[in-house]
């Protein structure tokens, strides 16, 4: 079965505005949920979005505001799971 971008939805995102990394919740063909780190979308000089780059090793600034929005992604994430 190929890859279809059509299946990929795109449940909920975060931006970190400093460091252009993204956090987002993401599933397939209405398939599981799960979290993905990355792209990072860094600005131009005249404050338009660059091309996507990977996200690559986090800084501490990446990993401050991960921290300050984990309990977010958590609570985003246990409403689409559900127990086990």
């Amino acid at each position: 079965m190929p890859y279809d971008p059509e299946k990929d939805e795109i449940v909920k995102q975060w931006r970190c505005e400093e460091t252009g990394l993204m956090i987002s919740i993401q599933r397939y063909a209405g398939g599981e949920a799960k979290v993905q780190i990355g792209p990072r979308i860094l600005k131009r000089k005249d404050g338009t979005d660059r091309a996507p780059a990977k996200a690559g090793r986090l800084t501490m600034e990446d990993l401050l505001w991960f921290y300050d929005i984990i309990d977010e992604i958590k609570a985003e994430m246990s409403d689409l799971v559900g127990p086990e």
